[in-house]
């Protein structure tokens, strides 16, 4: 059985890890906050936003929905509300489908290096 590496998961991310992750500036996800209901992060007693894995997710399903896909946040909002498991079904094998694809990149390139 191939080794496989654990990939480290936090409890909570703060606004800037977060908006790293979907390469945005922070005040967008503040203005998506602002916007979609889902997007209810928790705040520390500073104020400080706090975001989980869940959280995230459906931050990536907003994301994918008005930057890959196009849509406005009216239409975004309409396809949460009627499509929403649908929708998170197929953000999940898209992101899926790209770590697999990163994956063997991955092993091209260091295939290439050694020959």
């Amino acid at each position: 059985m191939p080794y496989k590496d654990k990939e480290i998961v936090k409890q909570y991310y703060t606004i800037g890890e977060v908006a790293a992750i979907f390469e945005v500036a922070p005040s967008l996800i503040r203005f998506w906050e602002t916007e979609f209901e889902q997007l209810k992060p928790k705040k520390s007693k500073k104020g400080n936003r706090q975001y989980t894995p869940k959280d995230i997710e459906e931050l990536r399903t907003v994301y994918h929905l008005v930057k890959e896909r196009g849509y406005t946040i009216q239409g975004a909002k309409e396809v949460l509300k009627n499509k929403s498991v649908q929708t998170k079904d197929k953000i999940e094998i898209i992101h899926s489908l790209e770590k697999v694809k990163s994956f063997l990149i991955g092993i091209k390139e260091q295939l290439n290096t050694k020959a």
